[in-house]
C-alpha cells in the first residue's frame, strides 16, 4: 500500500477551495495539481494548497495533461454540472492503468442518462461519490449512538428528516436550469436524500429499498420582480425570463427487509434568510428521537450597528449579515463533513478498497432526483422507479418550468 496519495483537482471553484482547505486533516495525501480552463483560477487554487501546506500543486489548463503528471495518482472531479460527461472521458482516455481512484462532486450528473454515462466511464477505477453530508460528524456520531443504544433495544428508525437551507447559489451557472439540471432539488436535495437515507439504514448495509416519492417544489423568492432584478444585475442571468424552483420538499418511503415502512423527508430551499447556510436533520423510532442543527453553535458574535464592515463569508457560509448576534461555524470544513469525507476517500484509494460512497450511490441518488421532479410535475405520488426515469429531464432543464406548475396537483 502506497503512503501517500497525490490528488489532483479538476475545476478550482468554491467547492475545490473548500476540499482543499479540508486537506489540512486529511494526513496521507497532497494536493498536487488543479486543473481548470481559466487557468488563472487554477493557479488560484493551487497557490491556496501550497500555503496551506497540504500540498506543492501545480496548475494546468488542460485536464489531460494534469491527468498524466506523474504525482497525480487520483482525481476529485469538482466542474460544474454540464461538463462531467467531458471530464470522465479525459480522464478515462489520459489515466487508464495510472489513475487509482475517482472521486466526484454531488450531483453525479444531471439527469439519469448522464449518470449513466459517468458510471460507464468509470468503470476499471475505485469511485467515491462526494456526498460530505453522510460524512458530518454530528449525523456519523449520532447515528453510531442512536443505532447503538436506541434501535438495538426498542427497534430500528423508521423516519428521518433532512433538511438544506440557504440564500442561494455563488456562481451564475447554478441558476441555469439547463445547466445546473434543474433549480435547488437537483442542487441541494441530492444531499438531504442520501442524508436521511443513510441515517435511517442499519450500520454497514443498503437494507432500504425505495418503494414511492412524492415531491413539491416551487419558486418563493428569485421570480419575484424586485428580485429577479436584484439576482439579474447579480449575475447578469434573467430569473424571471428562465426560472427554476427555489424551494423543494420530498418524502421518500421504504422497504425494509421485513416489509417494514421506513419514511424519509427532505426539504432543500434558496429562499431562506437567516444567518446563512442551515442544515438540520433529525432521526426518530419506537423510544428515541436525534436532532442536529448547524445554526446552533458553540460560538456566538454580536456587533452593534455602530460596527461597520463589507459584505462576506468569514462567520458562516452563505452569511447574510455583518450586525447583531450570530452564530460562527469555527471549522466549517469539518462541520459539514468535508474533512472526514476526503480522509475516507483517500484511505480507501490507498488501500485499493471501495469507498463507503460510490458513483453507483450517485446514480441512485439522481434516480431518486429525477422521480421527485416527475413527482411534483404531475401532482401525484409515483411507485419506484417509474417508468421512462431513464430519458427525463424535468421541465426546468429544458426552460419550461413556469411558477405556477405548482398548483398542477389542485387542478
Amino acid at each position: 500500500m502506497a503512503k501517500r496519495l497525490g490528488v489532483g483537482f479538476v475545476g478550482a471553484g468554491f467547492v475545490t477551495k473548500f476540499h482543499i482547505r479540508s486537506f489540512v486533516g486529511v494526513r496521507d495525501a497532497d494536493v498536487v495539481a488543479v486543473a481548470s480552463p481559466r487557468k488563472e483560477k487554477a493557479a488560484e487554487a493551487a497557490a491556496l494548497a501550497r500555503s496551506l501546506g497540504v500540498g506543492e500543486a501545480n496548475a494546468y489548463a488542460d485536464v489531460r495533461e494534469m491527468v498524466r503528471d506523474p504525482a497525480v495518482q487520483a482525481i476529485w472531479v469538482c466542474s460544474p454540472n454540464p461538463t462531467r460527461i467531458e471530464v470522465m472521458e479525459k480522464i478515462a482516455e489520459a489515466g487508464r492503468n495510472k489513475i487509482v481512484g475517482i472521486a466526484c462532486e454531488k450531483p453525479l450528473a444531471r439527469n439519469v442518462r448522464e449518470a449513466k454515462k459517468v458510471l460507464d466511464l468509470s468503470r476499471g477505477f475505485l469511485t467515491g461519490y462526494l456526498e460530505n453530508q453522510v460524512f458530518m460528524p454530528a449525523i456519523t456520531r449520532g447515528k453510531e449512538i442512536v443505532w447503538r443504544r436506541g434501535a438495538a433495544s426498542a427497534g430500528r428508525p423508521y423516519l428521518a428528516r433532512c433538511a438544506e437551507e440557504h440564500g442561494g447559489p455563488h456562481e451564475p451557472w447554478f441558476w441555469s436550469g439547463k445547466d445546473q439540471g434543474g433549480g435547488v432539488l437537483n442542487d441541494m436535495m441530492c444531499h438531504s436524500l442520501e442524508a436521511a437515507r443513510h441515517l435511517a439504514t442499519s450500520p454497514g448495509t443498503r437494507d432500504l429499498t425505495p418503494a414511492t416519492v412524492s415531491a413539491e417544489i416551487a419558486s418563493l423568492k428569485w421570480t419575484r420582480p424586485e428580485y429577479a432584478a436584484i439576482l439579474k444585475k447579480r449575475n447578469a442571468f434573467d430569473f424571471a425570463a428562465r426560472p427554476v424552483e427555489d424551494f423543494a420538499r420530498a418524502s421518500v418511503s421504504w422497504r425494509t427487509p421485513e416489509g417494514r415502512p421506513v419514511i424519509t423527508e427532505a426539504s432543500t430551499s434558496w429562499s431562506f434568510v437567516g444567518p446563512g447556510l442551515r442544515l438540520s436533520f433529525e432521526l426518530m423510532g419506537p423510544e428515541y428521537f436525534m436532532q442536529g442543527n448547524s445554526l446552533e453553535s458553540e460560538l456566538k458574535v454580536f456587533f452593534s450597528r455602530e460596527v461597520k464592515g463589507t459584505g462576506g463569508e468569514d462567520i458562516v457560509e452563505k452569511q447574510t449579515a455583518e450586525q447583531g448576534l450570530m452564530p460562527v461555524v469555527t471549522d466549517e470544513e469539518s462541520a459539514y463533513g468535508y474533512t472526514a469525507e476526503n480522509r475516507h476517500m483517500v484511505r480507501r484509494f490507498l488501500e485499493g478498497k471501495t469507498p463507503d460512497e460510490t458513483f453507483e450511490d450517485g446514480l441512485r441518488v439522481t434516480q431518486l432526483l429525477m422521480a421527485c421532479y416527475m413527482s411534483a410535475e404531475r401532482g401525484a405520488k409515483l411507485a419506484f422507479p417509474p417508468a421512462g426515469l431513464d430519458e427525463y429531464e424535468p421541465p426546468a432543464a429544458k426552460g419550461t418550468f413556469r411558477p405556477d406548475d405548482v398548483f398542477r396537483g389542485a387542478r
